[in-house]
């Protein structure tokens, strides 16, 4: 079996927020160096492969669309919150040896997959992942690839919820590898400060309104409450609450999240539309009422800001940008032609 390597780009970490010349943050003059050096590494992954296309099952599988769509359509009827995790499976997928649906692969006793990584334990519908690809290899045995299906229900889950609707490129074969460390060492974190989130996905050929846009991804879904209790209980501040929070969403978020925590408690990531896809978390994150350290990090940088505000104001931008960005995302380090396999389970390796 062959392993599908891909190129790097290895730089240091910037923590130090400053102004040059009174007009560009020393993290946009970072973030520019770094793309640069990126271009590189985004042509090495594209050598030699086919390029992705709308209409790659356009006669090979041409229920592919609407298989997938009826199946998430169902899903959401039974349980509304299932859309943010779709997103959240592509973009881990993604962000992780590029998007072949290494994340689906389960362990064996001799590899730790990605799906058991720390950041991905409490990732969701991998199942239905697995159901829309036993319905697709009855329609189309062996056609579709499972890091498509991976890409069109996370599409769906968007557009389900009242967001953009736009035509998925495809054509992406299944990875050959998944590893745990792979994982940790490539997924951001949500205790990221601005300087750790533009490098990572600038390390992934993403820029910076990139990273702004898709993480309007978390105007829907919601978060266990032990991410809520490290900002309203155990931050090394007044009161254990976090300053960069509003004092007024963070007694909020300790009504929804008494101590001791439940285990299965949680909270919405956007208080007022967490099932809606909108604008709305850019106007919530202006007043200071974003969940996550990572969100309330996009305020401290002129660059993030001007795009924050931005979207704040204008929905349309916002859902213009996030099909481009999700569009950008979904061709990092993807396998075409007779590179890897189209997996007959989405869950193992054929051998």
């Amino acid at each position: 079996m062959g392993v599908h390597k891909k190129t790097r780009l290895s730089s240091g970490r910037c923590n130090v927020f400053g102004h040059l010349d009174g007009r560009f943050s020393l993290i946009e003059v970072m973030f520019v160096w770094i793309s640069m050096s990126n271009i590189l590494t985004v042509k090495t992954f594209a050598q030699g492969a086919q390029p992705l296309s709308t209409g790659f099952y356009e006669t090979s599988c041409p229920s592919v669309k609407s298989i997938v769509a009826d199946a998430v359509a169902a899903r959401l009827r039974q349980d509304a919150s299932a859309a943010a995790p779709l997103v959240r499976v592509f973009f881990h997928d993604c962000f992780v040896d590029g998007c072949d649906g290494s994340v689906l692969i389960k362990s064996t006793p001799g590899n730790t997959a990605e799906r058991d990584s720390p950041p991905n334990q409490t990732i969701r519908e991998l199942g239905l992942i697995d159901v829309i690809k036993n319905q697709l290899e009855a329609a189309c045995p062996g056609v579709v690839s499972c890091a498509d299906i991976v890409a069109l229900a996370a599409k769906e889950a968007i557009r389900q919820n009242g967001g953009p609707d736009w035509e998925v490129e495809m054509g992406r074969r299944d990875g050959l590898r998944s590893t745990a460390t792979e994982a940790s060492s490539n997924l951001p974190s949500t205790f990221s400060n601005a300087a750790s989130l533009i490098q990572t996905f600038s390390s992934k050929g993403l820029s910076v309104r990139d990273l702004v846009t898709l993480s309007g991804a978390h105007s829907i879904g919601n978060a266990h409450c032990t991410f809520a209790a490290r900002r309203v209980y155990n931050f090394n501040g007044p009161n254990g609450i976090d300053p960069t929070l509003n004092s007024s969403y963070a007694l909020k978020l300790r009504k929804m999240c008494p101590q001791p925590l439940l285990e299965h408690s949680r909270v919405p990531l956007d208080p007022l539309t967490p099932m809606v896809f909108d604008n709305k978390y850019y106007e919530d994150l202006l007043e200071m009422n974003g969940l996550f350290i990572s969100d309330a990090a996009l305020l401290t940088d002129a660059g993030t800001l001007a795009i924050v505000t931005e979207y704040a104001r204008d929905q349309s931008a916002f859902f213009g940008n996030f099909v481009n960005s999700m569009l950008k995302m979904g061709r990092i380090g993807v396998l075409t032609g007779q590179q890897g396999e189209i997996r007959r389970h989405c869950s193992a390796f054929n051998s």
